[in-house]
């Protein structure tokens, strides 16, 4: 996976420099300038994962106005760019009004190193994720200008018949599958096909999260509530509100937080971290897994009553092998973005190429087709793609390294790998077997791309 590239805009050197030394230390790759205006002209001119922005600036220093406002074209200019904004003067208004006008997180200054890089990788993921989904959605749209998935698929017929029937309305949507089958997709076409469809979708990798900042990121928290709670936090069952709340990798809420998340499913109600002022909320939730949530309730490890909760709908994802009808158009389709994004004139496929794209087993599901096209397109020589340029690789068992012969970086790849299969993507369960802290795990699982 490659590096996260990340533009930073503060008029403060120091501040600039502080970032771009931090952020460069944790293997990111970083741009930075110093006004509204110089950001716009390196979005247009690169691609981020994510935007770090101030929202004041030497000639508007209380308001944040020029911040709102080079916010608000941002996000028209691209609505899936991430954009974390950082103040040393605002208010927790002014962060809403930034969240609002689409704004992923806010961070206040002066930061704290290990929450901050947290933040960026949780959003840069997200954003990637958000990328891949869009990807995912056919240009075309269908007559009631909903997204049309790409699905021809004998398969996929009963996944877009349940997407039909119960999208529109409030109902709690569990959806499973297999790593890369695309569950992000479908919960934005759910969200799409929704009453709430003009109200926020606001998404959250729960796996991502460390277990001290859970609370608070789903439900905020009051300034003074702990040590770096500098700040009012507006917490994002409370920015859905009215909208959609899609919860990914839900197997992994901490056993502790779960009758909290069961409470606020219920009843609506939730508190800040440090509050005892009771807050409603109305939002639809949507969640996903790869795990066998039913097992993990007959293990103890998750409530059965918030699993009931959460299934008041199900919908599973096939995996890539057994809908291999839908192959090629996602091949075309992924094939045309990732053309136009690296600015080469490529046509199709030759029949070499197709043929193995068809024949290939594709562990990695509808993420590793995303993938492997992106890397053809790069490696492509002519106006075609040709089977080589894939990459595509059979596993074989009698090519099987020795560990002798590995770097400490590919054991250790090939024992999150092991442990990952083994419980079957549960993260916590993981990082127990492997005598690692969840977030620990999951830095890795982003530094390897897994």
């Amino acid at each position: 996976m490659t590096a996260p590239r990340i533009l930073i805009a503060d008029d403060q050197p120091d501040v600039l420099e502080a970032l771009r030394l931090l952020l460069k230390s944790e293997g990111f790759a970083v741009d930075t300038v110093t006004s509204p205006g110089a950001v716009y002209r390196a979005v247009e001119a690169n691609a981020y994962d994510l935007l770090l922005i101030d929202l004041n600036y030497a000639r508007d220093t209380t308001s944040g106005s020029e911040g709102l406002e080079l916010l608000e074209q941002l996000h028209a200019y691209d609505e899936l760019l991430p954009v974390v904004v950082m103040t040393a003067w605002g208010s927790v208004d002014l962060a809403v009004a930034a969240m609002r006008l689409g704004a992923r997180d806010f961070v206040q200054k002066p930061w704290e190193n290990e929450k901050l890089l947290a933040t960026l990788r949780t959003h840069v993921e997200l954003g990637r994720a958000l990328r891949k989904g869009q990807r995912l959605e056919a240009v075309l749209r269908a007559g009631d200008d909903h997204p049309a998935l790409i699905a021809q698929s004998r398969a996929m017929r009963p996944v877009l018949d349940m997407i039909e029937r119960i999208g529109p309305s409030d109902a709690n949507v569990l959806i499973t599958g297999e790593n890369g089958t695309g569950k992000g997709v479908i919960a934005r076409a759910l969200h799409a096909r929704s009453r709430r469809a003009a109200r926020p979708l606001v998404s959250v990798n729960v796996g991502g999260l460390p277990e001290s900042l859970f609370e608070s990121e789903l439900f905020g928290h009051v300034k003074g509530a702990f040590t770096d709670a500098r700040v009012d936090r507006v917490g994002r069952f409370e920015l859905a509100d009215g909208g959609t709340l899609f919860l990914d990798e839900i197997a992994n809420v901490p056993p502790a937080q779960q009758a909290k998340l069961l409470r606020v499913l219920e009843t609506g109600e939730f508190e800040r971290v440090g509050s005892s002022q009771t807050r409603r909320t109305d939002v639809r939730l949507l969640s996903a897994t790869n795990a066998r949530l039913d097992e993990e309730v007959e293990r103890g490890r998750f409530r059965q009553d918030l699993f009931f909760r959460l299934r008041t709908v199900e919908i599973h994802l096939p995996p890539l092998r057994d809908r291999r009808d839908d192959i090629p158009p996602l091949a075309s389709h992924f094939l045309s973005a990732h053309a136009a994004r690296y600015r080469k004139n490529i046509s199709g496929f030759d029949e070499s190429a197709m043929k193995a794209l068809l024949a290939h087993e594709w562990t990695g599901n509808v993420r590793e087709l995303d993938h492997s096209v992106e890397r053809a397109v790069l490696m492509a020589a002519g106006s075609t793609i040709r089977a080589q340029d894939l990459g595509l690789t059979r596993p074989s068992a009698d090519r099987a390294p020795r560990i002798e012969d590995m770097s400490i970086e590919e054991v250790e790849m090939l024992l999150i790998r092991k442990a990952l299969a083994r419980f079957a993507g549960n993260v916590s369960r993981a990082a127990e077997a492997l005598g690692l802290s969840r977030s620990a795990l999951y830095r890795r699982i982003q530094r390897y791309g897994l």
